[in-house]
């Protein structure tokens, strides 16, 4: 497939079909596309936590919900949960300030105030598109999502992530079982003048200064 179709087809899919599986040989496309993902000193800190048994996803989906809540679950659980495969992405903090105090990058202290944007996060976010690209590519459909604040140390204690890591998201894989009105489709995409400034910030984005 071009490029510019895969660029043009992506879209974020919430409902899957959960008796077409993925096929292992796509599923390893994906995740090697994600390791081709730039990284900050070429830190690689991503780690991937892989999901295709069906025990497995279901102590994910499991460890996301409030054991309080005995409501049913909604549309769009019940249409992501559906996805045969999920992959955890991970970002590794310790990696980019170990790399960073390397003789080649002229740090001598590993103090995160250094970054004043998390690349750990950016580069890990950067592998996960490269996933949502690659699923479009081996024709899947694919979504990233996050896990709610007070739920990730229950899914880092259901799937023995270490404590080092952040849990930047969560791509879902499968085949698209029916296209659902998203927000693409309910919100106008904004137009080059308003998100491209050249030379300066013009502020036609409405975003002025405070």
């Amino acid at each position: 497939m071009e490029f510019a179709d895969v660029v043009r087809r992506r879209r974020m899919v919430r409902r899957f079909d959960p008796d077409r599986p993925v096929p292992p040989a796509a599923l390893e496309a994906v995740l090697y596309a994600a390791q081709r993902a730039p990284s900050a000193g070429f830190s690689q800190g991503w780690d991937f936590v892989v999901l295709v048994e069906d025990d497995d996803r279901a102590r994910f989906w499991g460890a996301t919900r409030d054991p309080g809540s005995g409501a049913p679950p909604d549309a769009w659980l019940a249409g992501v949960s559906a996805a045969p495969v999920l992959v955890l992405c991970l970002s590794d903090p310790d990696t980019y300030l170990d790399r960073y105090a390397e003789p080649d990058k002229g740090w001598d202290d590993r103090d995160p105030a250094r970054w004043p944007v998390p690349y750990w996060d950016v580069d890990t976010g950067m592998a996960a598109m490269l996933m949502l690209l690659a699923a479009v590519d081996q024709g899947l459909g694919a979504l990233f999502f996050g896990v709610p604040a007070p739920r990730h140390a229950a899914v880092r204690e259901a799937h023995g992530i270490p404590g080092n890591r952040r849990l930047v998201g969560v791509v879902a894989l499968g085949h698209e079982l029916r296209r659902t009105e998203g927000s693409s489709r309910t919100r106008p995409r904004r137009a080059a003048t308003q998100v491209v400034h050249r030379g300066h910030f013009s502020g036609e984005s409405g975003a002025g200064p405070v």
